[in-house]
């Protein structure tokens, strides 16, 4: 499939293609010679989604789709993890969670599978709308929502209104809705629709699953039950590999929909046991000098807080941090960028690094209190000088600025 990018045209690659093993080639520049193995479209990104939308036609099974703002890739590989112990499943794979990723991940399912998870992601209001046209899901998984992407969604309300076109699209196909019973925002928006099922988990003894953190130190483990016990039933705990209170939601979603889909309290354990993060969120990591916690792919003022809060309740007496810059907060951002610095000087950490443009902005305001720097090159060449020893130390930034990048320093 030829698609364009900002600076490529798959048309142009497309000879090349054929002759390293493509057997077909859909193309839509009608300058391109005419070959056989060429499928001529008006459009090649119109046409990819709608060949998804004519295989998710063909399919008769299960398919939760995962939004939200923050934790929606930690859940989805969580109760991937779950699933798989008893079902053939198929889940987006890595971030592919837009306009492009989704229908691939689409096209990835074969007839073999029991069912699909389908990550869904979105900076502006329509496009989950857009995308549930595609995956027709029959199950909805909002994981919360937050101070993310603000500038495509025109604001916190928008952020709601973005999400919660999942909830519209699942209340006119009689879907089931999984839903945080204890997170307000949610509870909320669910009211405003009318949701013929759903399914709730949570702390609170009301949900359909509730459970409770039983450590968080160094990793979680949480205790839960249904709220209907079979006569053999009890208490459950399983001990994850992940940091992070926050991380609860994500664990107590993926115990509720297994649970959910018939799976027995061993299986959800070890599906929840077995997972070890590795892709830079929630991840703890031990080097020689320091024990990180790395959780720099993505970061917006909702993350941010659930993290630095987590760091605050650790039981490590030295801790640092190294913040970055937050993305696409558009006229929030300075606001935005303030409060994280005076959340986490509150750490009295032993060192505070605050990276990027937008923090840097404030670095007179909060003189002699942090360290600033305009770029993690800048940052990296004081690390080198003063590194850090002996320290638990939350790394977290938005991906562009490759914090990365600072981790064989620490």
């Amino acid at each position: 499939f030829a698609l364009k990018g900002e600076n490529f045209d798959g048309n142009d690659f497309a000879v090349a293609a054929l002759k390293t093993g493509a057997d077909w080639a859909v193309v839509d520049k009608v300058e391109l010679a005419e070959n056989e193995r060429f499928v001529f479209v008006e459009n090649v990104l119109e046409t990819l989604q709608k060949l998804a939308l004519h295989h998710r036609q063909q399919l008769n099974i299960p398919v939760i789709a995962i939004t939200g703002s923050n934790g929606k890739t930690t859940t989805k590989e969580l109760l991937f993890s779950v699933l798989s112990q008893h079902y053939k499943t198929q889940a987006t794979i890595g971030n592919l969670n837009n306009h492009i990723g989704v229908p691939l991940s689409i096209l990835s399912i074969s007839d073999e599978t029991d069912m699909a998870i389908i990550e869904m992601g979105a900076n502006h209001q329509n496009e989950i709308a857009f995308l549930c046209s595609i995956v027709m899901p029959t199950h909805g998984l909002i994981t919360n929502v937050g101070k993310a992407h603000l500038e495509g969604f025109g604001g916190f309300e928008g952020v709601k209104i973005g999400k919660g076109e999942l909830y519209d699209h699942i209340e006119k196909t009689g879907g089931t809705i999984f839903i945080n019973g204890d997170n307000y925002h949610l509870v909320d928006m669910i009211k405003e629709r009318k949701v013929k099922s759903l399914i709730s988990f949570g702390f609170s003894a009301d949900n359909f699953v509730s459970g409770s953190i039983v450590n968080s130190s160094p990793f979680l483990k949480v205790a839960w039950h249904r709220q209907v016990m079979e006569i053999d039933d009890h208490m459950h705990t399983a001990k994850s590999n992940l940091t992070g209170n926050y991380n609860f939601e994500n664990i107590m979603a993926s115990i509720c929909i297994g649970t959910y889909f018939k799976l027995s309290p061993n299986q959800v354990i070890k599906g929840i046991e077995v997972y070890q993060p590795a892709n830079s969120r929630s991840q703890l990591k031990k080097t020689v000098n320091n024990t990180l916690i790395c959780d720099y792919y993505n970061a917006n003022p909702s993350s941010m807080i659930a993290a630095i809060e987590n760091l605050q309740s650790s039981k490590n007496d030295s801790v640092a941090f190294i913040l970055g810059d937050m993305f696409e907060l558009g006229l929030d951002a300075e606001i935005e960028h303030v409060a994280i610095i005076k959340k986490a000087l509150q750490l009295n950490a032993g060192r505070s690094i605050f990276i990027g443009i937008e923090f840097y902005k404030h670095k007179d305001m909060f003189e002699n209190k942090a360290e600033f720097f305009q770029t993690t090159e800048k940052a990296s060449q004081i690390l080198k000088s003063n590194p850090l020893s002996g320290f638990m130390i939350l790394v977290k930034g938005s991906r562009g600025m490759k914090l990365e990048n600072l981790v064989d320093l620490l």
